[in-house]
C-alpha cells in the first residue's frame, strides 16, 4: 500500500477513535509506519490530512447511507433500513464525531466535510419522505426536509445516549422510536 494511503487510513482510524484534537501527526506517522518527511511530502501538515481523510470517511458513509436508501421498497422501508443499519453506537459516527471538536468546527475548511456529508444526508433522505407523501404512501401534510433532519438526529443523538450510558440500549431505543414515529405517518391502504 502507497504511504500516502496508510497515512489516510491512519489519521481516518485516529480521527474517529480520538478527534481531531487528540490526534496528533507523531501518532498517524507511527500508526502509518511512516516518517515525518513522508508525510509533509504527501500533505502540507496535519489540516491537510484531516480533511483528506475526513472526506474519504465521508463517502464511505455516504456509500453506506445509499446502500442502505437504495435497497427498494416503499419509502417508508428505504427510511427505516437507514435506520436500522447495524452500527457500533459505542464507536460513535465517524463524521459526527468530527462536528463535537472544537477545532474542527472553528475551521471552515476542516467543517466542510461534516456540514456538506450531513446536507447530502438530509437531502438524500429527503427525497425519499418526498416520494412517500407524493405517492400517497405518507402523510400529506409530512415535511420531508424536517422529517429527514429528524431522523439524522436521532441517528446522531443516539450514539451520544449510547456512548454516554456506555451501551448500545440507548441508540437502539432511540432507532426503535424513530421507526415507530415514522410508521405512523403511513396512510393506511384500503
Amino acid at each position: 500500500m502507497e504511504t500516502s494511503e496508510r497515512l489516510i487510513e491512519s489519521a481516518q482510524a485516529l480521527l474517529w477513535e480520538r478527534g481531531y484534537v487528540g490526534t496528533s501527526p507523531k501518532a498517524i506517522q507511527e500508526r502509518a509506519g511512516a516518517g515525518q518527511g513522508s508525510m509533509y511530502h504527501h500533505f502540507r501538515g496535519k489540516p491537510d490530512l484531516a480533511v483528506t481523510a475526513m472526506r474519504r470517511s465521508a463517502a464511505q458513509l455516504r456509500a453506506q447511507a445509499e446502500e442502505q436508501i437504495a435497497r427498494g421498497g416503499t419509502a417508508l422501508e428505504r427510511a427505516t433500513a437507514y435506520l436500522v443499519r447495524e452500527r457500533d453506537a459505542l464507536r460513535g459516527c465517524r463524521v459526527g464525531r468530527m462536528a463535537m471538536d472544537p477545532d474542527v468546527i472553528a475551521s471552515p475548511e476542516l467543517r466542510a466535510p461534516v456540514q456538506e456529508t450531513f446536507a447530502w444526508l438530509i437531502g438524500h433522505l429527503s427525497g425519499v419522505i418526498a416520494e412517500g407523501v407524493a405517492s400517497g404512501e405518507l402523510r400529506p401534510g409530512l415535511d420531508p426536509d424536517d422529517t429527514a433532519a429528524a431522523i439524522v438526529a436521532v441517528v446522531q443523538g443516539g450514539y451520544v445516549l449510547a456512548r454516554a450510558a456506555d451501551s448500545q440500549e440507548p441508540f437502539d431505543a432511540a432507532v426503535r422510536g424513530a421507526v415507530a414515529l415514522l410508521a405512523a405517518q403511513a396512510v393506511p391502504r384500503a
